[in-house]
Protein backbone atom coordinates (compact mmCIF):
# COMPACT_ATOMS: atom_id res chain seq x y z
CA UNK A 1 0.00 0.00 0.00
CA UNK A 2 0.92 3.56 -0.59
CA UNK A 3 0.84 5.68 2.68
CA UNK A 4 0.59 9.43 2.36
CA UNK A 5 2.73 11.43 4.38
CA UNK A 6 4.99 8.54 5.75
CA UNK A 7 7.16 8.16 8.24
CA UNK A 8 10.26 6.18 5.74
CA UNK A 9 11.96 6.02 8.55
CA UNK A 10 9.85 4.54 10.82
CA UNK A 11 6.25 3.41 11.95
CA UNK A 12 3.38 5.00 10.11
CA UNK A 13 2.86 8.87 9.16
CA UNK A 14 5.14 12.03 10.11
CA UNK A 15 1.88 13.63 11.13
CA UNK A 16 1.05 11.07 13.94
CA UNK A 17 3.33 9.90 17.37
CA UNK A 18 2.78 8.70 20.34
CA UNK A 19 2.55 11.36 22.69
CA UNK A 20 4.42 11.48 26.07
CA UNK A 21 3.05 15.21 27.09
CA UNK A 22 1.73 14.77 30.52
CA UNK A 23 3.20 11.13 31.02
CA UNK A 24 5.55 12.85 33.71
CA UNK A 25 6.56 9.05 35.02
CA UNK A 26 7.70 7.58 31.94
CA UNK A 27 11.54 8.96 31.25
CA UNK A 28 12.09 8.50 35.27
CA UNK A 29 11.12 5.01 35.09
CA UNK A 30 12.85 4.03 31.56
CA UNK A 31 16.23 5.67 33.21
CA UNK A 32 15.67 3.63 36.39
CA UNK A 33 14.78 0.66 34.59
CA UNK A 34 17.71 0.72 32.14
CA UNK A 35 19.91 2.51 34.30
CA UNK A 36 20.64 5.45 31.72
CA UNK A 37 23.26 7.84 31.79
CA UNK A 38 21.70 11.11 33.40
CA UNK A 39 22.88 13.71 30.71
CA UNK A 40 20.88 11.40 27.66
CA UNK A 41 19.98 14.04 25.14
CA UNK A 42 15.97 14.06 23.58
CA UNK A 43 17.99 13.19 19.56
CA UNK A 44 21.03 10.96 20.37
CA UNK A 45 20.51 9.54 17.15
CA UNK A 46 18.08 10.91 14.62
CA UNK A 47 17.21 9.40 11.60
CA UNK A 48 19.43 10.51 8.23
CA UNK A 49 17.80 12.82 5.64
CA UNK A 50 16.42 11.17 2.54
CA UNK A 51 18.69 13.45 0.43
CA UNK A 52 21.62 12.24 2.19
CA UNK A 53 21.21 8.64 1.12
CA UNK A 54 22.72 7.18 -1.86
CA UNK A 55 21.08 3.94 -3.54
CA UNK A 56 22.90 1.86 -5.88
CA UNK A 57 22.41 1.91 -10.04
CA UNK A 58 19.39 -0.27 -10.70
CA UNK A 59 20.88 -3.71 -12.16
CA UNK A 60 17.81 -4.29 -14.24
CA UNK A 61 19.03 -2.86 -17.74
CA UNK A 62 17.04 -0.16 -19.98
CA UNK A 63 16.21 -2.83 -22.39
CA UNK A 64 14.52 -4.49 -19.20
CA UNK A 65 12.79 -1.47 -17.96
CA UNK A 66 11.62 -0.65 -21.62
CA UNK A 67 9.79 -4.30 -21.81
CA UNK A 68 8.34 -3.98 -18.06
CA UNK A 69 6.83 -0.40 -19.43
CA UNK A 70 4.92 -1.66 -22.29
CA UNK A 71 4.22 -4.97 -20.34
CA UNK A 72 2.18 -2.23 -17.01
CA UNK A 73 2.49 1.07 -18.66
CA UNK A 74 4.73 3.78 -17.74
CA UNK A 75 3.32 4.96 -14.38
CA UNK A 76 3.05 1.38 -13.05
CA UNK A 77 6.98 1.20 -12.91
CA UNK A 78 8.09 3.44 -10.51
CA UNK A 79 12.15 3.85 -9.82
CA UNK A 80 12.61 7.23 -7.62
CA UNK A 81 14.52 7.11 -4.78
CA UNK A 82 12.11 7.01 -1.76
CA UNK A 83 10.08 4.57 -3.18
CA UNK A 84 12.74 2.20 -3.42
CA UNK A 85 13.56 3.26 0.28
CA UNK A 86 10.46 2.56 1.00
CA UNK A 87 10.18 -0.81 0.12
CA UNK A 88 13.54 -2.18 0.99
CA UNK A 89 12.95 -2.81 4.81
CA UNK A 90 9.73 -3.41 6.88
CA UNK A 91 9.22 -2.58 10.51
CA UNK A 92 11.82 -4.64 12.31
CA UNK A 93 13.96 -3.31 14.51
CA UNK A 94 16.76 -4.71 12.38
CA UNK A 95 14.98 -2.79 9.68
CA UNK A 96 14.98 0.41 11.47
CA UNK A 97 18.23 0.96 12.79
CA UNK A 98 19.91 0.54 8.98
CA UNK A 99 17.39 2.95 7.86
CA UNK A 100 17.77 5.35 10.04
CA UNK A 101 21.06 5.56 9.16
CA UNK A 102 20.81 5.44 5.44
CA UNK A 103 22.44 2.26 5.01
CA UNK A 104 20.47 0.40 2.19
CA UNK A 105 22.74 -1.83 0.25
CA UNK A 106 20.16 -3.76 -1.65
CA UNK A 107 17.27 -1.71 -2.16
CA UNK A 108 14.79 -2.97 -5.09
CA UNK A 109 15.55 -1.98 -8.74
CA UNK A 110 11.84 -0.68 -9.52
CA UNK A 111 8.59 -0.50 -7.69
CA UNK A 112 5.66 -1.84 -9.53
CA UNK A 113 1.73 -1.32 -9.69
CA UNK A 114 -0.08 -3.71 -11.55
CA UNK A 115 -3.94 -2.60 -12.29
CA UNK A 116 -5.47 -6.49 -11.48
CA UNK A 117 -4.52 -10.06 -11.45
CA UNK A 118 -3.90 -10.71 -15.38
CA UNK A 119 -1.16 -8.02 -14.87
CA UNK A 120 0.66 -9.99 -12.03
CA UNK A 121 0.22 -13.03 -14.10
CA UNK A 122 1.99 -11.51 -16.79
CA UNK A 123 4.42 -9.54 -14.48
CA UNK A 124 5.31 -13.33 -13.13
CA UNK A 125 5.97 -14.82 -16.55
CA UNK A 126 7.86 -11.38 -17.90
CA UNK A 127 10.15 -12.25 -14.53
CA UNK A 128 10.60 -15.63 -14.62
CA UNK A 129 11.74 -15.07 -18.26
CA UNK A 130 14.27 -12.50 -17.49
CA UNK A 131 15.68 -13.89 -14.14
CA UNK A 132 14.17 -10.97 -11.96
CA UNK A 133 12.94 -12.06 -8.50
CA UNK A 134 9.69 -10.35 -7.28
CA UNK A 135 8.63 -9.87 -3.94
CA UNK A 136 5.10 -9.58 -2.88
CA UNK A 137 4.30 -6.27 -1.26
CA UNK A 138 1.46 -5.24 1.18
CA UNK A 139 2.13 -2.89 4.33
CA UNK A 140 5.56 -3.63 4.65
CA UNK A 141 4.74 -3.95 8.22
CA UNK A 142 7.01 -7.42 8.24
CA UNK A 143 8.66 -7.33 11.54
CA UNK A 144 10.60 -10.55 10.31
CA UNK A 145 12.44 -9.25 7.48
CA UNK A 146 9.61 -11.09 5.05
CA UNK A 147 9.77 -8.14 2.00
CA UNK A 148 13.46 -6.86 2.26
CA UNK A 149 15.36 -8.14 -1.26
CA UNK A 150 18.11 -10.86 -1.50
CA UNK A 151 21.54 -9.63 -1.60
CA UNK A 152 23.12 -10.71 -5.16
CA UNK A 153 23.21 -9.73 -9.05
CA UNK A 154 19.58 -10.80 -10.11
CA UNK A 155 17.40 -8.01 -10.27
CA UNK A 156 14.27 -7.41 -7.81
CA UNK A 157 10.96 -5.86 -8.79
CA UNK A 158 8.49 -4.97 -5.77
CA UNK A 159 5.44 -5.91 -6.28
CA UNK A 160 2.70 -3.28 -4.73
CA UNK A 161 -0.60 -4.71 -4.17
CA UNK A 162 -1.98 -1.01 -3.76
CA UNK A 163 -4.35 -0.72 -6.87
CA UNK A 164 -6.02 -4.30 -5.72
CA UNK A 165 -7.74 -2.68 -2.95
CA UNK A 166 -11.67 -3.47 -3.39
CA UNK A 167 -14.46 -5.45 -1.43
CA UNK A 168 -15.61 -7.42 -4.94
CA UNK A 169 -18.84 -8.69 -3.22
CA UNK A 170 -20.95 -9.50 0.05
CA UNK A 171 -22.90 -12.14 0.50
CA UNK A 172 -25.04 -11.16 3.62
CA UNK A 173 -27.08 -14.49 3.85
CA UNK A 174 -23.79 -16.77 3.73
CA UNK A 175 -22.18 -14.13 6.10
CA UNK A 176 -18.67 -13.80 3.63
CA UNK A 177 -17.40 -11.41 1.39
CA UNK A 178 -14.68 -11.49 -1.51
CA UNK A 179 -12.09 -9.13 -0.75
CA UNK A 180 -8.80 -7.92 -2.87
CA UNK A 181 -5.10 -8.92 -1.21
CA UNK A 182 -4.39 -5.36 -1.36
CA UNK A 183 -6.87 -3.50 0.93
CA UNK A 184 -6.08 -2.52 4.01
CA UNK A 185 -8.12 -2.30 7.46
CA UNK A 186 -9.83 0.80 7.74
CA UNK A 187 -10.51 0.00 3.87
CA UNK A 188 -11.99 -3.65 4.51
CA UNK A 189 -13.48 -2.28 7.46
CA UNK A 190 -14.99 1.17 5.95
CA UNK A 191 -16.39 -1.18 2.71
CA UNK A 192 -18.14 -4.01 5.57
CA UNK A 193 -19.65 -1.86 7.76
CA UNK A 194 -21.93 -0.23 4.30
CA UNK A 195 -23.51 -3.75 4.61
CA UNK A 196 -23.48 -4.06 8.51
CA UNK A 197 -20.53 -6.22 9.00
CA UNK A 198 -16.90 -6.44 10.35
CA UNK A 199 -13.96 -8.83 9.35
CA UNK A 200 -13.06 -8.69 13.18
CA UNK A 201 -9.62 -8.94 12.50
CA UNK A 202 -7.40 -5.43 14.08
CA UNK A 203 -3.63 -6.23 14.84
CA UNK A 204 -1.90 -3.30 15.56
CA UNK A 205 -0.55 -2.91 12.41
CA UNK A 206 -4.29 -2.56 11.20
CA UNK A 207 -3.72 1.02 9.83
CA UNK A 208 -1.02 0.15 7.72
CA UNK A 209 -1.25 -3.76 6.69
CA UNK A 210 -3.31 -5.59 3.95
CA UNK A 211 -5.78 -8.72 4.08
CA UNK A 212 -2.81 -10.42 1.65
CA UNK A 213 0.06 -10.22 4.02
CA UNK A 214 -1.92 -10.90 7.22
CA UNK A 215 -3.03 -14.14 4.84
CA UNK A 216 0.49 -15.22 3.81
CA UNK A 217 1.93 -14.56 7.56
CA UNK A 218 -1.22 -16.09 9.43
CA UNK A 219 -1.51 -12.95 11.81
CA UNK A 220 -4.02 -12.70 14.62
CA UNK A 221 -6.07 -9.48 15.52
CA UNK A 222 -6.03 -8.00 19.20
CA UNK A 223 -9.49 -9.31 18.88
CA UNK A 224 -8.16 -12.54 17.80
CA UNK A 225 -10.40 -14.84 20.75
CA UNK A 226 -13.88 -13.56 19.66
CA UNK A 227 -13.13 -13.72 15.70
CA UNK A 228 -10.21 -15.81 14.99
CA UNK A 229 -7.06 -15.79 13.96
CA UNK A 230 -6.62 -14.75 10.03
CA UNK A 231 -6.65 -18.62 8.60
CA UNK A 232 -10.30 -19.03 10.70
CA UNK A 233 -11.67 -16.10 8.77
CA UNK A 234 -10.14 -17.04 5.31
CA UNK A 235 -12.52 -19.81 3.59
CA UNK A 236 -11.35 -19.72 -0.07
CA UNK A 237 -8.36 -17.93 -1.48
CA UNK A 238 -6.37 -17.11 -5.42
CA UNK A 239 -3.11 -17.03 -5.94
CA UNK A 240 -1.02 -15.99 -8.84
CA UNK A 241 1.88 -18.43 -8.80
CA UNK A 242 4.76 -18.49 -11.84
CA UNK A 243 3.17 -22.11 -12.84
CA UNK A 244 -0.55 -20.77 -12.62
CA UNK A 245 -2.90 -19.90 -10.68
CA UNK A 246 -4.29 -21.93 -7.80
CA UNK A 247 -8.09 -21.04 -6.34
CA UNK A 248 -9.37 -22.94 -3.58
CA UNK A 249 -13.41 -23.77 -3.48
CA UNK A 250 -15.84 -21.48 -1.93
CA UNK A 251 -17.28 -23.60 0.82
CA UNK A 252 -17.47 -23.55 4.27
CA UNK A 253 -15.63 -27.08 4.85
CA UNK A 254 -14.21 -29.85 2.69
CA UNK A 255 -12.81 -33.34 2.83
CA UNK A 256 -11.46 -33.60 -0.80
CA UNK A 257 -7.68 -34.11 0.61
CA UNK A 258 -4.94 -31.99 2.00
CA UNK A 259 -6.03 -28.51 2.19
CA UNK A 260 -4.53 -26.15 -0.42
CA UNK A 261 -6.10 -23.50 0.87
CA UNK A 262 -3.39 -24.17 3.96
CA UNK A 263 -0.16 -24.22 2.13
CA UNK A 264 -1.21 -20.81 0.86
CA UNK A 265 -2.01 -19.05 4.16
CA UNK A 266 1.28 -18.43 5.67
CA UNK A 267 3.49 -18.71 2.40
CA UNK A 268 4.73 -15.60 2.82
CA UNK A 269 5.29 -14.90 -1.04
CA UNK A 270 7.33 -17.94 -2.04
CA UNK A 271 5.30 -19.58 -4.14
CA UNK A 272 3.21 -16.77 -5.27
CA UNK A 273 1.01 -13.77 -5.09
CA UNK A 274 -2.11 -14.06 -3.25
CA UNK A 275 -4.58 -11.92 -5.29
CA UNK A 276 -8.02 -12.42 -3.59
CA UNK A 277 -9.98 -14.14 -0.67
CA UNK A 278 -12.70 -15.28 0.31
CA UNK A 279 -13.97 -14.30 3.79
CA UNK A 280 -15.71 -15.26 6.97
CA UNK A 281 -17.22 -11.98 8.56
CA UNK A 282 -19.59 -11.04 11.48
CA UNK A 283 -22.43 -8.57 11.74
CA UNK A 284 -21.14 -5.43 13.49
CA UNK A 285 -21.52 -5.72 17.37
CA UNK A 286 -24.16 -3.46 18.84
CA UNK A 287 -21.66 -2.74 21.70
CA UNK A 288 -18.20 -2.90 22.35
CA UNK A 289 -17.61 -3.43 26.12
CA UNK A 290 -13.81 -3.86 27.49
CA UNK A 291 -13.04 -3.02 31.39
CA UNK A 292 -9.65 -3.70 33.30
CA UNK A 293 -9.47 -6.23 35.90
CA UNK A 294 -6.25 -6.60 38.45
CA UNK A 295 -4.98 -10.02 39.70
CA UNK A 296 -2.57 -10.09 42.39
CA UNK A 297 0.34 -12.04 40.67
CA UNK A 298 0.73 -13.15 36.67
CA UNK A 299 0.36 -16.74 37.75
CA UNK A 300 -3.57 -15.77 39.35
CA UNK A 301 -4.20 -14.08 35.96
CA UNK A 302 -3.11 -17.36 33.97
CA UNK A 303 -5.53 -19.22 36.14
CA UNK A 304 -8.32 -16.73 35.73
CA UNK A 305 -7.46 -16.67 32.01
CA UNK A 306 -7.52 -20.45 31.39
CA UNK A 307 -10.30 -21.10 32.89
CA UNK A 308 -12.06 -17.80 31.43
CA UNK A 309 -10.89 -19.76 27.76
CA UNK A 310 -12.30 -23.38 29.24
CA UNK A 311 -14.99 -21.75 30.49
CA UNK A 312 -18.44 -23.07 27.73
CA UNK A 313 -20.97 -20.28 28.62
CA UNK A 314 -18.65 -17.71 27.51
CA UNK A 315 -17.98 -16.00 24.57
CA UNK A 316 -15.11 -13.63 24.78
CA UNK A 317 -13.77 -10.91 22.50
CA UNK A 318 -10.68 -10.05 24.13
CA UNK A 319 -8.56 -10.93 27.32
CA UNK A 320 -5.05 -9.33 27.55
CA UNK A 321 -3.07 -10.06 30.76
CA UNK A 322 0.25 -8.09 31.30
CA UNK A 323 2.90 -9.70 33.73
CA UNK A 324 4.31 -6.97 36.71
CA UNK A 325 6.85 -5.44 34.43
CA UNK A 326 4.17 -4.79 31.52
CA UNK A 327 1.59 -3.36 34.35
CA UNK A 328 4.54 -1.39 35.56
CA UNK A 329 4.96 0.06 31.93
CA UNK A 330 1.19 1.05 31.68
CA UNK A 331 1.28 2.68 35.08
CA UNK A 332 4.27 4.88 34.36
CA UNK A 333 2.46 6.07 30.62
CA UNK A 334 -0.16 7.37 32.98
CA UNK A 335 -1.48 10.79 31.82
CA UNK A 336 -0.68 13.43 35.45
CA UNK A 337 -4.15 15.06 35.96
CA UNK A 338 -4.91 18.82 37.93
CA UNK A 339 -7.95 19.54 39.73
CA UNK A 340 -10.86 17.37 40.10
CA UNK A 341 -9.16 14.49 37.84
CA UNK A 342 -6.23 14.46 40.16
CA UNK A 343 -8.69 13.67 43.42
CA UNK A 344 -9.92 11.34 41.42
CA UNK A 345 -6.60 9.63 40.53
CA UNK A 346 -5.63 9.80 43.99
CA UNK A 347 -8.84 7.60 45.15
CA UNK A 348 -8.52 5.27 42.51
CA UNK A 349 -5.12 4.53 44.18
CA UNK A 350 -6.23 4.61 47.54
CA UNK A 351 -8.70 2.16 45.93
CA UNK A 352 -5.96 -0.27 44.39
CA UNK A 353 -3.86 -0.93 47.14
CA UNK A 354 -6.64 -1.09 50.08
CA UNK A 355 -7.48 -4.10 48.14
CA UNK A 356 -3.74 -5.42 48.24
CA UNK A 357 -2.66 -4.60 44.69
CA UNK A 358 0.01 -2.76 43.65
CA UNK A 359 0.33 -0.90 39.62
CA UNK A 360 4.56 -0.59 40.14
CA UNK A 361 4.67 -3.95 42.46
CA UNK A 362 3.46 -6.67 41.17
CA UNK A 363 0.12 -6.97 40.15
CA UNK A 364 -1.03 -8.15 36.99
CA UNK A 365 -3.54 -6.06 34.40
CA UNK A 366 -6.18 -7.52 32.61
CA UNK A 367 -8.23 -6.29 30.01
CA UNK A 368 -11.44 -8.14 29.07
CA UNK A 369 -13.94 -8.00 27.26
CA UNK A 370 -17.49 -8.67 24.88
CA UNK A 371 -18.80 -7.57 21.74
CA UNK A 372 -22.26 -8.19 21.18
CA UNK A 373 -25.63 -6.60 22.02
CA UNK A 374 -26.68 -5.12 24.96
CA UNK A 375 -29.13 -7.59 26.85
CA UNK A 376 -26.61 -10.05 26.25
CA UNK A 377 -23.68 -8.44 27.32
CA UNK A 378 -24.30 -7.87 31.19
CA UNK A 379 -25.07 -11.69 31.34
CA UNK A 380 -21.50 -12.46 29.97
CA UNK A 381 -20.34 -9.69 32.73
CA UNK A 382 -21.10 -11.63 35.48
CA UNK A 383 -20.17 -14.81 34.44
CA UNK A 384 -16.76 -13.52 33.72
CA UNK A 385 -16.70 -11.21 36.88
CA UNK A 386 -17.48 -14.17 38.94
CA UNK A 387 -14.19 -15.94 37.54
CA UNK A 388 -11.89 -13.19 38.02
CA UNK A 389 -13.41 -12.51 41.51
CA UNK A 390 -12.51 -16.63 42.55
CA UNK A 391 -8.95 -15.64 41.73
CA UNK A 392 -8.33 -12.64 43.95
CA UNK A 393 -9.88 -9.91 40.56
CA UNK A 394 -10.64 -6.04 41.08
CA UNK A 395 -12.69 -4.95 38.74
CA UNK A 396 -10.97 -1.27 37.37
CA UNK A 397 -13.49 0.15 35.32
CA UNK A 398 -14.27 0.53 31.75
CA UNK A 399 -11.74 3.55 31.77
CA UNK A 400 -8.84 1.24 30.83
CA UNK A 401 -10.28 -0.32 28.29
CA UNK A 402 -11.42 3.01 26.84
CA UNK A 403 -7.25 3.85 27.63
CA UNK A 404 -6.31 0.52 25.64
CA UNK A 405 -8.40 1.09 22.65
CA UNK A 406 -7.69 4.77 21.84
CA UNK A 407 -3.57 4.02 22.16
CA UNK A 408 -3.42 0.70 20.69
CA UNK A 409 -2.83 1.88 17.30
CA UNK A 410 -0.45 4.42 18.18
CA UNK A 411 1.64 2.47 20.54
CA UNK A 412 4.29 1.45 17.70
CA UNK A 413 5.18 5.57 17.01
CA UNK A 414 7.22 5.27 20.64
CA UNK A 415 9.84 3.10 19.21
CA UNK A 416 11.14 6.19 16.88
CA UNK A 417 10.65 8.03 20.37
CA UNK A 418 13.12 5.39 22.07
CA UNK A 419 15.14 5.28 19.56
CA UNK A 420 15.30 8.92 18.90
CA UNK A 421 16.95 8.16 21.96
CA UNK A 422 19.57 5.24 21.56
CA UNK A 423 17.52 2.64 23.05
CA UNK A 424 16.96 -0.67 21.66
CA UNK A 425 13.44 -2.02 21.78
CA UNK A 426 11.52 -4.88 20.10
CA UNK A 427 9.18 -7.57 20.20
CA UNK A 428 8.98 -11.15 20.01
CA UNK A 429 6.17 -13.57 20.61
CA UNK A 430 5.45 -17.15 21.06
CA UNK A 431 2.64 -19.89 22.06
CA UNK A 432 2.09 -23.04 24.16
CA UNK A 433 0.17 -25.04 26.06
CA UNK A 434 -1.65 -23.66 29.26
CA UNK A 435 0.28 -26.17 31.47
CA UNK A 436 3.61 -25.22 30.04
CA UNK A 437 2.76 -20.88 30.09
CA UNK A 438 4.65 -19.62 33.67
CA UNK A 439 7.40 -22.19 32.78
CA UNK A 440 7.75 -20.43 28.93
CA UNK A 441 7.06 -16.98 30.50
CA UNK A 442 10.18 -17.72 33.34
CA UNK A 443 12.53 -18.73 30.77
CA UNK A 444 12.13 -16.19 28.07
CA UNK A 445 11.87 -13.67 30.51
CA UNK A 446 15.35 -14.56 32.23
CA UNK A 447 16.80 -15.17 28.69
CA UNK A 448 16.14 -11.46 27.61
CA UNK A 449 17.46 -10.06 30.29
CA UNK A 450 20.59 -12.25 30.42
CA UNK A 451 21.17 -11.55 26.43
CA UNK A 452 20.65 -7.83 27.18
CA UNK A 453 23.61 -7.56 29.70
CA UNK A 454 25.71 -9.94 27.63
CA UNK A 455 24.90 -8.18 24.77
CA UNK A 456 26.37 -4.54 25.85
CA UNK A 457 22.66 -4.00 26.23
CA UNK A 458 23.00 -2.78 30.62
CA UNK A 459 20.37 -4.39 33.17
CA UNK A 460 17.57 -4.21 30.43
CA UNK A 461 13.83 -4.10 30.62
CA UNK A 462 11.26 -7.33 29.97
CA UNK A 463 7.68 -7.03 29.73
CA UNK A 464 4.72 -9.90 28.85
CA UNK A 465 1.28 -10.01 27.87
CA UNK A 466 -1.08 -13.08 26.92
CA UNK A 467 -3.47 -11.93 24.00
CA UNK A 468 -4.28 -14.52 21.84
CA UNK A 469 -5.85 -18.15 23.73
CA UNK A 470 -7.45 -21.33 23.27
CA UNK A 471 -8.80 -24.01 25.28
CA UNK A 472 -5.61 -25.64 25.33
CA UNK A 473 -3.06 -22.70 25.68
CA UNK A 474 -2.40 -19.18 24.55
CA UNK A 475 0.38 -16.91 23.08
CA UNK A 476 3.08 -14.98 25.15
CA UNK A 477 4.16 -11.39 23.72
CA UNK A 478 7.01 -10.28 25.08
CA UNK A 479 8.88 -6.86 24.56
CA UNK A 480 12.20 -5.64 25.62
CA UNK A 481 14.67 -2.85 25.95
CA UNK A 482 17.82 -2.24 26.53
CA UNK A 483 20.52 0.60 25.89
CA UNK A 484 21.87 0.22 22.31
CA UNK A 485 25.45 -0.10 22.06
CA UNK A 486 27.15 3.37 21.39
CA UNK A 487 28.28 3.46 17.86
CA UNK A 488 26.88 5.23 14.51
CA UNK A 489 27.31 1.61 12.98
CA UNK A 490 24.05 -0.14 12.22
CA UNK A 491 25.79 -3.21 11.69
CA UNK A 492 26.80 -3.50 14.86
CA UNK A 493 23.53 -2.30 16.46
CA UNK A 494 21.84 -5.25 14.66
CA UNK A 495 24.63 -7.35 15.51
CA UNK A 496 24.01 -6.36 18.92
CA UNK A 497 20.19 -7.00 18.26
CA UNK A 498 20.71 -10.52 17.08
CA UNK A 499 22.63 -11.99 20.01
CA UNK A 500 19.51 -10.98 21.74
CA UNK A 501 17.21 -12.26 19.20
CA UNK A 502 18.63 -15.48 18.98
CA UNK A 503 19.25 -16.35 22.77
CA UNK A 504 15.72 -15.60 22.96
CA UNK A 505 14.61 -17.96 20.32
CA UNK A 506 16.86 -20.96 21.80
CA UNK A 507 15.34 -20.38 24.89
CA UNK A 508 11.51 -20.20 23.50
CA UNK A 509 12.24 -23.53 21.56
CA UNK A 510 13.85 -25.44 24.12
CA UNK A 511 11.13 -24.49 26.42
CA UNK A 512 8.41 -25.81 24.35
CA UNK A 513 7.29 -22.43 22.81
CA UNK A 514 6.09 -22.32 18.88
CA UNK A 515 8.91 -20.73 16.62
CA UNK A 516 5.96 -18.10 15.79
CA UNK A 517 2.39 -17.38 16.49
CA UNK A 518 1.39 -14.72 14.52
CA UNK A 519 4.34 -12.46 13.17
CA UNK A 520 5.19 -15.65 10.70
CA UNK A 521 9.13 -16.82 9.85
CA UNK A 522 10.32 -14.19 7.21
CA UNK A 523 14.04 -14.24 7.07
CA UNK A 524 15.05 -13.44 10.58
CA UNK A 525 13.13 -17.32 11.48
CA UNK A 526 14.00 -18.97 8.99
CA UNK A 527 17.20 -20.56 10.39
CA UNK A 528 15.49 -22.33 13.00
CA UNK A 529 12.66 -23.87 10.96
CA UNK A 530 13.98 -27.20 10.70
CA UNK A 531 14.25 -27.63 14.12
CA UNK A 532 10.51 -26.70 14.24
CA UNK A 533 8.94 -28.77 11.33
CA UNK A 534 11.97 -31.32 10.72
CA UNK A 535 13.90 -31.88 7.81
CA UNK A 536 11.01 -33.82 6.10
CA UNK A 537 8.70 -30.99 6.76
CA UNK A 538 11.26 -28.67 4.53
CA UNK A 539 11.99 -31.25 1.86
CA UNK A 540 8.20 -31.35 1.34
CA UNK A 541 8.00 -26.91 1.37
CA UNK A 542 10.89 -27.20 -0.83
CA UNK A 543 9.14 -29.36 -3.28
CA UNK A 544 6.25 -27.05 -3.64
CA UNK A 545 8.42 -24.13 -4.03
CA UNK A 546 9.85 -26.29 -7.14
CA UNK A 547 6.57 -27.07 -8.69
CA UNK A 548 4.92 -23.47 -8.35
CA UNK A 549 7.92 -21.63 -8.94
CA UNK A 550 10.67 -23.35 -10.88
CA UNK A 551 12.79 -20.67 -11.85
CA UNK A 552 12.83 -19.14 -7.94
CA UNK A 553 11.60 -15.70 -8.97
CA UNK A 554 9.21 -15.51 -5.77
CA UNK A 555 10.76 -14.11 -2.44
CA UNK A 556 13.97 -15.90 -2.27
CA UNK A 557 15.46 -16.28 1.14
CA UNK A 558 12.16 -16.02 2.92
CA UNK A 559 10.54 -19.00 4.90
CA UNK A 560 12.93 -21.71 3.80
CA UNK A 561 16.48 -21.70 5.08
CA UNK A 562 19.20 -21.23 3.10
Amino acid sequence: MDIGNPRWWGWGTLDATYSLEGRLGFWPKLHEWLDLPDDTPEQETPPVALEDITLPASRLDESGFESLRRLLGEEAVVTDKQARIQHAYGKSYRDLVRIRAGHIPNPPDAVVYPEDEAEIAALLSWAAEHAVTVIPFGGGSSVLGGVEPPTGERPTLTLEMAKLNRVLSVDPESLTARVQAGATGPGIEAQLHEHGLTLGHFPQSFEFSTLGGWIATRAAGQNSIGYGKIEDMTQAVRMVSPAGIIETKDVPASATGPSVRELVVGSEGIFGVITEATMRVHPRPELQDYRGILLHSFEEGIAAFRELMQCKDLRLSIVRLSDAPETAGYAALAHEHHGLRRLFDSLAQLYVRAHRHDLDGGSALMVLGFDGDRQWIPRQWELALEICREHGGLLLGRAIGRSWKRDRFTQPYLRDTLLDRSILVDTLETATSWSNLVQLHTALARSLKAAIASNGGGPGYVMNHVSHAYEQGASLYATFLGRQIPTSDPLAKQAQWEGIKGAATDAILSSGGTLSHHHGIGRDHAPWLKGEIGQTGIDALRALKLALDPTGTMNPGILLPA
